[in-house]
């Protein structure tokens, strides 16, 4: 038995959360990957899965050794990475996180141009909007719009990240243009509901910090869904300029309160620290400051 392939090939079990998918990845079959496994813990002598027809949990040593793996299975790559650096050829699979709508607007876009200047790299692209561990799920590189708390990441800022106040034309038309942050108060604003803030939308002019409460017809944790009732007309709501840019160009949105500065969290790439960055992740993330620096403005 391959024991580096077996804790791999367990690792994965448990990141992707099934024996099917570790199996769909690694292109065979499920009784493979089941083989594996069990051969794994024939060696250790010891059960590190619970298996039910319907769910997969680790066994308490299971857990343990799962760790351990994690961190062993990075120190491995951090030696091979090094070593790949001296020939300086980026490669291997590349393991990125974000947001659906930040994956699919932003990141998307730019991932062929980067296959192509990067043959040796493939991309395993995980999208989606809880906060995940990066390094429990294998994670080698993160894009946020947030602020980091966790002082085991770095984060390198790619590009600024305005919040900009828009709604449709026809609804302007209709309700007419807010002139003060106060007005909103008498508008149907959209809100975001996984900001902290919820309700209270924040404002900067001439170095004064003012909020106002806001509310409406219409709130959802899903900012591509705010954006799609806003193009319908149906009230004001707080995006990020990547996520409306393309509709003020196209005047299918029109920007409120120009002069008064909302909140701006810049976009990050986030990864874990460690002692050696992998080549892979260093290209990937100035290929991205490089195409995505300046162009929101």
């Amino acid at each position: 038995m391959d024991q580096l392939s077996a804790m791999r090939t367990f690792v994965r079990v448990i990141q992707t959360g099934s024996f099917s998918s570790a199996a769909r990845e690694q292109n065979t079959s499920q009784a493979t990957i089941s083989k594996k496994v069990a051969a794994l813990e024939n060696k250790l002598g010891v059960k590190l899965l619970i298996r039910t027809s319907r769910s997969l949990s680790l066994t308490q040593v299971g857990e343990e050794y799962y760790e351990n793996c994690i961190a062993l299975l990075a120190e491995i790559d951090e030696v091979e990475a090094r070593l790949r650096s001296k020939v300086s050829t980026p490669q291997g699979t590349l393991r990125i996180a974000a947001s659906v709508p930040l994956g699919r607007l932003v990141l998307a876009p730019l991932i062929a141009e980067f296959l192509r200047a990067y043959p040796d790299i493939e991309v395993d692209m995980v999208l989606e909007e809880r906060r995940i561990d990066m390094v429990a799920e294998g994670i080698d590189v993160a894009i946020r719009a947030s602020k980091l708390e966790d002082s085991t990441l770095i984060a390198r800022p790619l590009f600024a990240n305005p919040q900009l106040l828009v709604a449709a034309p026809g609804y302007i038309a209709q309700y007419g243009e807010p002139k003060t942050p106060d007005d909103l108060k008498h508008h149907n604003c959209i809100v975001y509901t996984y900001k902290k803030t919820l309700n209270n939308w924040h404002f900067k002019h001439s170095g004064v910090e003012s909020s106002v409460s806001v509310s409406g017809i219409f709130r959802s944790n899903s900012g591509e869904t705010n954006l799609e009732i806003a193009l319908a007309g149906m009230g004001i709501t707080q995006l990020p300029i990547w996520m409306v840019d393309q509709h003020l160009k196209r005047g299918e949105l029109v920007q409120v309160l120009a002069d008064y500065e909302a909140d701006n969290i810049p976009i990050h790439a986030i990864y874990p620290q460690n002692r050696y960055v992998p080549l892979k992740v260093r290209c990937f993330i100035d290929f991205l400051k490089e195409k995505l620096e300046g162009r929101y403005l």
